[in-house]
């Protein structure tokens, strides 16, 4: 249990690795002035592959910590109500992360109107998600 647990974490903290630096790079595709095409294109490129990357990551994290609750029982059973919290939070991370790939798509056919700001904003909802679920794991509140 303690390696699907220890790769658990790994997993996890490369997918939010990703969803830290993903909205970044919309903030810079946000700031391209008109014209600049080469930059808007590396931008798109690095957004991308990120992000096909990011899901990569995202995947072994979800299925080692279903692996932990339902196969070894973590969080199962009474007094476990921190489990049910922090899989809204899973959940929540999971929307954000699709959320991040319909942007892409906006910012990459032009029809995105955020603005720089905005996406600045948006990219401190995973620091927020993280130290959700990691105080909900390590302090069981209820």
């Amino acid at each position: 249990m303690l390696w699907v647990k220890a790769f658990h974490i790994v997993f996890v903290a490369s997918w939010f690795a990703g969803l830290f630096y993903l909205p970044r790079i919309f903030v810079n595709l946000a700031m391209v002035a008109p014209g600049s095409s080469s930059e808007r294109e590396r931008l798109l490129l690095m957004a991308r592959k990120l992000l096909r990357f990011t899901t990569l990551l995202a995947v072994p994290a979800i299925g080692l910590g279903l692996w932990l609750w339902m196969g070894y029982g973590i969080g199962r059973g009474p007094g476990n109500g921190w489990m049910h919290a922090k899989l809204a939070v899973v959940l929540l991370a999971v929307g954000y992360h699709h959320a991040c790939a319909v942007l892409l798509r906006k910012l990459a056919d032009g029809s995105s109107r955020r603005s720089h700001v905005w996406f600045r904003w948006f990219n401190e909802v995973p620091v927020l998600l993280l130290t959700v679920a990691v105080v909900l794991v390590v302090v069981k509140p209820f």
